[in-house]
């Protein structure tokens, strides 16, 4: 897909939490039975729970880590918590998914209370078992910063979907 239509390009995920990359693994998220798909609008009552993420891979050695970041954190106009890590899932193998991993941090579900927020979800390749470990806290996380401390280097698939508070109305358009 070219770049100026690529949907973490317009929504300036690439720009605001990652560099630019390829996709080269499967990455599948589903709230219940309801697949995510780039920029989908979601209510906060659909994502109170973990979702199931599926991951792909040919190889059950190749381990994988999922960070679920929010930056516009506590708001889109003054992000000034930018990034709040919601879930970190780490030792994912190859071809399974996220609850065949271990969770380091524990999945917090979005609850935005002004603006409409970008949930993004990273997934990146480990050098290997047990060579990830958590941040010590929630609030101005880098996802950038947190890859290259743990050697992870570019991300191997990305998806992000928008929220906001349940009487929020209307929506990112990136068409």
């Amino acid at each position: 897909m070219p770049r100026d239509r690529d949907p973490l390009v317009l929504s300036r995920v690439i720009g605001d939490v990652l560099d630019p990359f390829t996709n080269s693994i499967s990455l599948e998220v589903f709230y219940d039975n309801m697949e995510v798909n780039n920029g989908c609008e979601l209510q906060p009552s659909q994502i109170v729970n973990q979702p199931r993420v599926d991951i792909g891979g040919e190889d059950l050695r190749n381990l994988y880590t999922l960070v679920m970041v929010d930056p516009d954190a506590p708001n889109p106009s003054n992000p000034n918590q930018r990034e709040y890590i919601h879930w970190l899932v780490t030792d994912i193998p190859g071809s399974t998914g996220a609850s065949f991993g271990q969770e380091v941090v524990c999945y917090e579900s979005p609850r935005p209370t002004a603006g409409i927020h970008r949930y993004v979800f990273v997934l990146f390749r480990q050098l290997g078992r047990q060579t990830v470990f958590p941040p010590g806290w929630r609030q101005n996380f880098c996802t950038r910063d947190f890859a290259e401390i743990y050697n992870l280097g570019s991300p191997v698939a990305a998806l992000y979907y928008n929220c906001q508070r349940e009487s929020g109305s209307g929506g990112r358009r990136f068409t």
